[in-house]
């Protein structure tokens, strides 16, 4: 399974650092209308800020287009020039040009900054809703692998004296095995716990929550699921699991 959450804090990190980004870019557009850049000095400010956009906004995002436009209007300004147009006309259009660029950065970053208050805003409603799973989750995070048999995972269980246990190939979690579900397919359907290995009876997908959401929102996710246990990621690796088992003892007032 490639887990595919982000945590919060990274992404408005993330968001952090595109603003941080192009707001760079936009002190040098400033030095452009200061002083006539040369053709070679915009062309390498136009690629980086391009990438700069792409990585904020995605590759076929509508504002990667506006720039483009805004560098188009300098070619276009400078064709329509008339015959016989006074010294300076050709530098008043390329000052309107930067200033075309100018304004597509400062709506790109208007755009990352109401991203990034939204995220902030969903934080708090997050933090009023209660604790939590990082505070409640179990921070040893115990696995086995696909080849593992039946009988080797209950040993394992009760070595550890936990009710489940991720299944894991290689660095990829897969899914996972309860203590009542082996004992269900050993007793129940008969399997041979010797030779039957957990990828024949695994859970899967494995389903996550973050650290930074609220037990409520474990409890939504383990009703909406239909599952007993999540894995718990933070910066898109598993830290830890939440259980039934925890969030009862919430409730219970443990701590």
């Amino acid at each position: 399974m490639e887990l595919s959450k982000t945590s919060k804090t990274d992404r408005v990190g993330t968001l952090d650092q595109d603003i941080t980004r192009i707001r760079q870019q936009l002190d040098i557009i400033k030095k452009f209308l200061t002083a006539e850049p040369s053709p070679a000095s915009l062309n390498e400010f136009d690629s980086t800020t391009e990438d700069i956009l792409a990585d904020a906004f995605g590759s076929s995002s509508p504002l990667l287009d506006t720039y483009d436009y805004a560098q188009l209007g300098e070619a276009a300004g400078l064709m329509n020039l008339p015959e016989g147009a006074p010294e300076g006309t050709t530098h008043q259009s390329q000052r309107e040009t930067v200033r075309q660029r100018q304004r597509v950065l400062e709506s790109g970053i208007a755009d990352l900054e109401a991203r990034r208050a939204s995220l902030a805003q969903e934080s708090r409603k997050r933090k009023d809703a209660g604790p939590n799973v990082a505070d409640y989750m179990a921070k040893t995070v115990r696995s086995v692998s696909l080849d593992t048999t039946l009988r080797e995972v209950g040993q394992c269980l009760q070595k550890w004296k936990i009710g489940s246990v991720l299944i894991q190939s290689g660095d990829e979690y897969l899914g996972y095995i309860t203590e009542t579900e082996l004992t269900r397919e050993v007793v129940a359907s008969g399997t041979d716990p010797v030779t039957t290995t957990v990828k024949t009876c695994m859970r899967e997908p494995l389903v996550t929550i973050e650290t930074s959401d609220s037990i409520v929102e474990a409890v939504r996710l383990m009703k909406e699921k239909a599952t007993r246990y999540l894995a718990v990621t933070e910066s898109n690796r598993i830290v830890g699991v939440v259980s039934v088992s925890d969030i009862i003892r919430y409730y219970s007032g443990v701590k």
